[in-house]
C-alpha cells in the first residue's frame, strides 16, 4: 500500500468556507441534497399505484384492506391478519380518517411501506409507497445542464391588488387544480421582457413558478418544471436562478397528479439551465 506524501495529497483539501466554493460546486451541493430527498425510501419514486376512491369499497394489490370514501372521510376495512400503523398505534378492523382538505394528505404505515391518503382535484386517493419499488431501486440520478451564472436573473415581483385563484390543468386526465396566486414576476432574459405567474411557496414569503420553455419536450421534461423563488426584497426585487429549475414527480412516475403551468408561463425562450429529462 502506498501512502501519499503529505506534500502531495491524493486529493485537494476542502475549501475552508462556502465563499471559496465555485458556483458549480455550490450547485453540486444543492443538487446532491435535492437528489437525496428525491430518492427517499418513501418518496414519490416509491409510489406503486394511484387509486381513486369511490363510495364502493375496493381492494388494491399494493395496500391492505378495502378502501372507500364518503362525507365522513376515507374508510379502510382491514381483514384478518391485516393492520396499519396510524399515529404510532396499530389499527385493525374498520377505521375512518377525518376528511381531507384539497391538496391535504396523511401517511400511515404498513410494514416497511407507507400508505399515502390524499385529496387531489376534489377526489380522495390512495398511493402506496414501497421502498423496493423498481422505479426507486433503479434510479440513477437526474442529469442537468452545467451550472452557469448567466441564468441567475434579477426580477421584480408585482403583487396583485388581491390574491387571484388560478385554475391549471393536471397530468392526471380530468383533474384541475386551483392555486392562489399573489402576483407575478417580471424579468428580462436575452433582451426579451418576460413574466411568470407565481404561487405561494412552502416557506413563509417564498414563491414558486411552474413553467415550460423552448427546451420542454426536447432536452427537458415536456409538462412542466418548477422554480423556487426566495422572498422578495423590500424593493420588490427577486432572484430567479434557473440553474435550480427542477422536475416535478410526474417526470418520474405515472402515479402523479402534478399541476400544469398557467397559460402565461409557457416561455418562448430556451431555458438551457436546471434539470433535464430523467434517464
Amino acid at each position: 500500500m502506498t501512502i501519499p506524501s503529505p506534500a502531495q495529497p491524493s486529493s485537494p483539501p476542502p475549501p475552508s468556507s462556502a465563499d471559496e466554493l465555485s458556483f458549480q460546486d455550490r450547485w453540486d451541493q444543492w443538487h446532491a441534497e435535492h437528489e437525496k430527498r428525491r430518492a427517499d425510501p418513501h418518496g414519490f419514486l416509491a409510489i406503486t399505484g394511484l387509486h381513486w376512491l369511490t363510495g364502493t369499497p375496493q381492494r388494491f394489490e399494493d395496500a391492505p384492506g378495502e378502501w372507500s370514501t364518503g362525507p365522513a372521510g376515507v374508510t379502510v376495512t382491514l381483514g384478518d391478519g391485516e393492520s396499519l400503523t396510524v399515529d404510532g398505534a396499530t389499527v385493525t378492523g374498520k377505521h375512518t380518517f377525518a376528511p381531507l382538505t384539497e391538496r391535504g394528505d396523511l401517511t400511515v404505515g404498513h410494514g416497511d411501506a407507507k400508505i399515502e391518503i390524499a385529496r387531489r382535484g376534489g377526489y380522495d386517493v390512495v398511493r402506496p409507497r414501497h421502498p423496493t419499488h423498481p422505479v426507486l431501486a433503479g434510479y440513477t440520478g437526474t442529469p442537468a445542464y452545467p451550472a452557469d451564472e448567466k441564468w441567475v436573473v434579477t426580477g421584480r415581483y408585482v403583487p396583485f391588488s388581491e390574491p387571484q385563484p388560478i385554475t391549471v390543468g393536471s397530468v392526471a386526465e380530468g383533474i384541475e387544480h386551483v392555486y392562489e396566486s399573489p402576483g407575478r414576476v417580471e424579468f428580462t432574459l436575452g433582451g426579451a421582457e418576460l413574466s411568470l405567474t407565481v404561487f405561494n411557496g412552502a416557506t413563509p414569503g417564498s414563491l414558486f413558478a411552474l413553467f415550460t420553455d423552448a427546451t420542454s419536450g426536447l432536452t427537458t421534461y415536456a409538462a412542466n418544471r418548477s422554480l423556487f423563488i426566495a422572498p422578495p426584497h423590500a424593493d420588490g426585487t427577486v432572484t430567479l436562478d434557473f440553474n435550480r429549475a427542477t422536475n416535478l414527480p410526474c417526470a418520474y412516475t405515472e402515479f402523479a397528479t402534478c399541476p400544469l403551468p398557467p397559460a402565461g408561463n409557457r416561455l418562448d425562450a430556451a431555458i438551457e439551465a436546471g434539470e433535464r429529462l430523467p434517464r
